[in-house]
């Protein structure tokens, strides 16, 4: 079969399994491989036996035979004389019962940590429309995760950005009695700086923190190709936060979901939309008392829209790491063995002006290669496989590998730091002295 074919033919399965979910119609396929499971919204697991004898009872609550409880162990029987739908609705019903009540301990910890300490909560609101729902187990299986689990000691610097996070976000969460009427908590915070310096870890540092529940939000996870959909994605998403208050929604890259309009700009449609959904939502945050907060993080801040920018309240530079970070940086991603020589960590600050935390890595990375390559180089002149109990020792990181990373690990983000520098001046926020 072509590979268009078969596009077409998937293709053609996507709008008929769309139809059906505007239809009182069920759609059952059966899979021996476990591969494909996740391209499904629902999945069905045989029933019990006590299960089965009452899917098997007709609808006016008449008894039937035990034979044919025990006869259909799929749970769905071939010969049901009408009853599939009766199956089907007692099979979704028990399944996801089930998966509500223990769904944080072992499905991907869609709820954190709190909930595990608390009752369980449904995993979904109540939506009217089978369409939202839908939409909504999408967004709960793709998107929320569990307690991240980043400490704010594990962040190296950036004490600025977390004192800022900190009174915005934690301390409300804590003690909410102090941030009422004009200390209400800031709803918005944008995250903004050269890649790779840690927007991402300090927006999962304050989820962890707060023990909230985390959305990871890019711009596929909310933008579709059917129409409409984009701006319901966006309040489903939105429904499910106030759902599992306190929650943070954290949406990286900003800048590709709503960036400026107008002044010229072509712009489709179904992106005006999302946009503006995006925008009615972020004011309803502010309306209300609810703790839902949403962080947002961007390597471009002057490409966003002037009225996202408004309702980002807080907006805080990320900056490239000072010399005492880098060093710290070092000490921890090349610790030294008591039988090793010094390695010139001054050197490597010195050196590194301008790199980010990702270039950092990539340095540590490249030096600790150098002795795993000579090792590399000796293994391959033997001509049989050496067993892996005999294998020696990958040797120290020397002054001359340090000299080699540096020199072929180049910083990625150093020139353009005046741009941030400036608009941080027009835009960001500073703590008062």
């Amino acid at each position: 079969m072509s590979t268009l074919t078969a596009n077409k033919r998937e293709s053609e399965r996507e709008r008929n399994l769309t139809s059906l979910s505007f239809s009182p119609l069920f759609n059952f396929s059966f899979f021996s491989t476990p591969d494909l499971f996740e391209q499904w919204p629902r999945s069905l697991h045989p029933l019990a036996g006590p299960s089965r004898k009452k899917v098997a009872e007709p609808q006016n609550g008449q008894s039937t035979d035990k034979a044919v409880s025990n006869g259909s162990s799929s749970g769905v029987t071939a010969n049901g004389n009408g009853h599939v739908k009766n199956t089907a609705d007692l099979a979704i019903y028990e399944q996801f019962q089930n998966q509500d009540r223990s769904s944080a301990p072992h499905s991907n910890g869609v709820l954190s940590d709190r909930h595990d300490q608390t009752p369980q909560k449904s995993l979904l609101p109540a939506f009217e429309s089978a369409e939202m729902r839908s939409l909504a187990e999408s967004l709960a299986r793709d998107i929320v995760r569990g307690n991240p689990d980043v400490k704010w000691e594990s962040i190296k610097g950036l004490e600025n950005a977390k004192r800022l996070l900190k009174e915005a976000v934690v301390m409300p969460i804590k003690y909410p009695k102090y941030f009422t009427g004009l200390l209400s908590p800031w709803k918005g915070i944008l995250l903004f700086g050269p890649p790779g310096t840690g927007k991402t870890m300090l927006a999962k540092a304050v989820a962890t923190e707060c023990k909230t529940t985390f959305f990871n939000i890019s711009a596929s996870s909310v933008v579709s190709k059917w129409r409409g959909d984009s701006e319901k994605l966006v309040k489903v998403l939105f429904e499910l936060a106030r759902h599992h208050a306190p929650s943070t929604i954290f949406i990286d890259e900003i800048d590709a979901i709503i960036s400026q309009r107008g002044e010229g700009r072509s712009e489709h449609e179904a992106s005006r939309r999302l946009k503006t959904e995006l925008l009615i939502q972020m004011d309803g945050l502010t309306r209300t008392s609810e703790l839902v907060f949403v962080l947002a993080a961007t390597n471009l801040p002057w490409e966003l829209d002037a009225a996202m920018l408004r309702r980002l309240e807080k907006r805080i530079l990320v900056p490239l790491p000072e010399p005492e970070a880098r060093r710290s940086m070092f000490e921890e991603l090349l610790p030294l063995e008591p039988d090793e020589e010094k390695l010139p960590y001054d050197l490597l600050v010195e050196r590194t002006e301008g790199y980010s935390g990702s270039d950092i890595r990539l340095v540590c990375k490249e030096a600790a290669m150098q002795p795993l390559r000579r090792l590399m180089s000796f293994l391959e002149d033997k001509e049989e496989r050496v067993p892996e109990d005999e294998l020696p020792k990958v040797g120290p990181i020397k002054h001359e590998d340090i000299e080699a990373a540096l020199k072929n690990t180049r910083p990625s983000a150093h020139l353009q730091a005046h741009r941030y520098e400036k608009f941080n001046a027009d835009y960001g926020s500073q703590i008062l002295q």
